[in-house]
């Protein structure tokens, strides 16, 4: 069977398996089946860490000046929580059809200490948080058994967790597997970086200070904004107004309000004032 009809034979699966999505993830958690089939304008998202794989249908990514594009030949790998926006491409003909999984720090770090010191794994620590890279044959196979598992309960909790073991392997051997290394390396940039988005996902609501989030980096502000912009694609003010424009849509949807009363709670929740004109507050 060529690739072309692996990835149609996937999609069919997933449209079977997506009315049990929630059956699914409770077989195996962090796991999410992707099936739609009307597309989607240009919206502003909000992912956190994953891997996203698309076997029919495709999505385009934008940040700054970046673009990227995830489809059945390239799949989608986060390794921070980033505000971003996305179009998806999906009719009935061609759906959008898809599966993300998170990334298990412990599992990773388990699968790191028993690489060990292999000659041949040597890969250079990437500083940004979001990557695409080819879909190989190897993940496509690991992918389509795990898919396969997810029909049978008893297969999924005994076998599931090791295909996603890995997937996880093969793309850590692939081209952005340098990504994954940083995600677990401690005192890098990319940590470094990474500890501040935690701190701004728990502080959000208050009124955050360039050269505080640069103390906590343990960087000069200079410095900082070089790194987070490497790490991000974005700085750190435009990074806290989207992730607060995020959190505002979200209130919009959960608690039913409209736009306009939408965005005052959110500036009341938020802290952010647009009257200060001070760039060093967030």
């Amino acid at each position: 069977m060529n690739r072309e009809a692996i990835c149609l034979q996937l999609a069919d699966k997933i449209n079977h398996l997506k009315n049990n999505d929630k059956i699914i993830s409770e077989r195996l958690a962090g796991i999410r089946l992707l099936y739609g089939v009307v597309p989607g304008p240009r919206t502003p998202v909000m992912y956190q860490p994953g891997i996203i794989f698309l076997f029919s249908g495709h999505k385009i990514g934008y940040i700054n000046k970046r673009k990227f594009r995830y489809d059945a030949n390239e799949y989608l790998l986060l390794t921070v929580p980033l505000p971003f926006e996305c179009e998806t491409w999906a009719t009935p003909e061609v759906p959008l059809a898809g599966i993300r999984l998170d990334i298990d720090v412990l599992q990773l770090q388990e699968l790191l200490m028993d690489i060990g010191e292999d000659e041949r794994f040597q890969l250079p620590m990437a500083a940004s948080g979001i990557n695409s890279a080819t879909l190989s044959d190897e993940i496509l196979c690991a992918v389509e058994r795990l898919l396969d598992v997810m029909e049978r309960p008893l297969d999924a909790r005994i076998l599931g967790k090791q295909i996603i073991r890995e997937i996880l392997y093969h793309v850590l051997m692939g081209p952005r597997g340098g990504a994954l290394l940083a995600l677990v390396s401690r005192q890098t940039h990319f940590s470094l970086i990474s500890r501040v988005l935690k701190q701004i996902e728990m502080k959000y609501t208050e009124n955050l200070n360039v050269e505080q989030l640069a103390a906590e980096a343990n960087m000069s502000v200079s410095a900082f904004h070089h790194n987070f912009k490497a790490v991000t694609s974005t700085s750190p003010l435009q990074y806290l107004k989207s992730y607060r424009l995020h959190k505002a849509r979200m209130m919009m949807i959960h608690d039913g309000m409209k736009a306009s009363a939408a965005a005052m709670a959110a500036a009341m929740r938020v802290g952010y004032d647009q009257r200060r004109g001070d760039a060093g507050r967030l």
